[in-house]
């Protein structure tokens, strides 16, 4: 069996299989938030989506547990799952307690079972309906593709028509909080920064309320260059030297006080919280819409 699609990179907590009659999203944010509370931002996450029938899963199981007791001596596993299709659910439920080297977290069935007890009303048991193309879908999809076309300072032209601008000089995180930011149904541009090149004229025409500046401090922008480097550092060794990376944040920084950006600090924070920390400022000027709150 190979349809699964594999996540992450090796930790010290275990795979993280997650079953889905869908594609899986909800359990894989899930199972990431759930890691991060050990330290791990990027758990080695398994998925089988799509699941129709139980066999289906018991392939799935029996194969995984053979390869990790093979690979570990250890053939015990971690499913997270999201079944709406309640037989479905109960089958491997049922399955799964049988079983003493599973540990199952069934993400939906209460939470789906605590509305309908306050609704009166019955689940529609559809598989995907939190990615139904509908408007907010088509928002998010239109943000992303906005975002990719104005990454890294390409096509300046068009920056009256980001939501959001971010500045920040190379390996600041503009491009991943650029990318979240957009998955939130925002349209992202950023703007690179750097002492030898002039930003683009545009960005005097930009509403305050909506320009950002991404700093950090220079020992960790100097650790974050020399990794990118890595054997090639003793070539281009300006890009991480300390007075060069000096310069190149204090430009960057008189730049945004010149334009009046809302300045936003990365070090030591995970791309969620520089993006959560955006919104916070720019929901207060901007309000979100009846759709963005739909988006959520």
């Amino acid at each position: 069996m190979d349809e699964f699609i594999a996540y992450g990179s090796s930790t010290e907590l275990p795979t993280i299989h997650v079953i889905s009659d869908s594609v899986g999203l909800t359990a894989q944010a899930v199972a990431r938030a759930a890691a991060a509370q050990f330290g791990v931002t990027n758990p080695v996450i398994e998925v089988l989506p799509k699941v129709r029938t139980f066999e289906e899963i018991s392939a799935f199981i029996d194969e995984h547990s053979a390869v990790h007791r093979r690979n570990t001596g250890d053939g015990r596993m971690l499913v997270f799952y999201t079944l709406v299709d309640r037989a479905l659910s109960q089958q491997f439920a049922d399955y799964a307690a049988g079983r003493d080297d599973i540990v199952a977290v069934d993400l939906v069935t209460d939470a789906i079972g605590a509305i309908a007890r306050m609704t009166g009303r019955e689940p529609s048991t559809k598989p995907g309906g939190l990615h139904v193309a509908d408007q907010y879908y088509f928002r998010r999809i239109e943000a992303i593709e906005f975002t990719i076309a104005h990454d890294d300072g390409r096509n300046p032209q068009e920056l009256h028509q980001a939501d959001i601008v971010l500045l920040g000089v190379s390996r600041s995180s503009k491009t991943p909080t650029s990318i979240y930011l957009s998955q939130q149904g925002y349209k992202v541009a950023n703007i690179p920064l750097d002492p030898t090149t002039e930003p683009p004229a545009e960005l005097e025409q930009i509403d305050r309320t909506r320009l950002f500046g991404l700093m950090t401090t220079p020992e960790v922008l100097i650790g974050i260059r020399q990794r990118r480097l890595g054997r090639a550092s003793a070539v281009a060794s300006r890009y991480a030297d300390p007075e060069y990376v000096y310069r190149d944040l204090e430009d960057a920084r008189a730049l945004m006080r010149k334009l009046g950006c809302i300045v936003i600090h990365t070090e030591n924070r995970a791309v969620e919280e520089t993006a959560q920390e955006i919104l916070r400022y720019y929901e207060r000027a901007h309000p979100p819409s009846a759709d963005m709150i739909g988006s959520a």
